[in-house]
C-alpha cells in the first residue's frame, strides 16, 4: 500500500461528509416535503369523494322512495324535487 492512500482517503471521505450535508440533506427534506403534500392533497380529494358520494346516495334513497311509495303520484313528487333542487 502506497503510504500516500490513507490521507487521500480520509480527504475524500471528509468531501463526501461535507458532499452530503450541503447537498444530499436538502434533497432528503424536499422530497419529504413533497411527499407531505401530496398527501395532503390526496386526503383532500379523497373528502370530496366522500361528500360527493353522500350526495349521490341521498339522490338514490329519495328515488327508492319514489319508486317503491305506491299511493305517491310519480309525476308530482318528480316535479316538487325539481322545485326543492331550484331552490337549493
Amino acid at each position: 500500500m502506497s503510504p500516500l492512500l490513507i490521507p487521500i482517503l480520509g480527504i475524500c471521505c471528509g468531501l463526501l461528509a461535507i458532499f452530503g450535508g450541503v447537498f444530499l440533506r436538502p434533497w432528503f427534506k424536499l422530497q419529504e416535503r413533497k411527499m407531505e403534500l401530496q398527501a395532503q392533497m390526496t386526503a383532500e380529494k379523497a373528502a370530496q369523494y366522500a361528500a360527493h358520494t353522500e350526495q349521490l346516495e341521498q339522490r338514490v334513497r329519495v328515488l327508492e322512495r319514489i319508486a317503491t311509495d305506491r299511493g305517491a303520484d310519480l309525476s308530482d313528487e318528480i316535479e316538487r324535487l325539481r322545485d326543492e333542487r331550484a331552490v337549493n
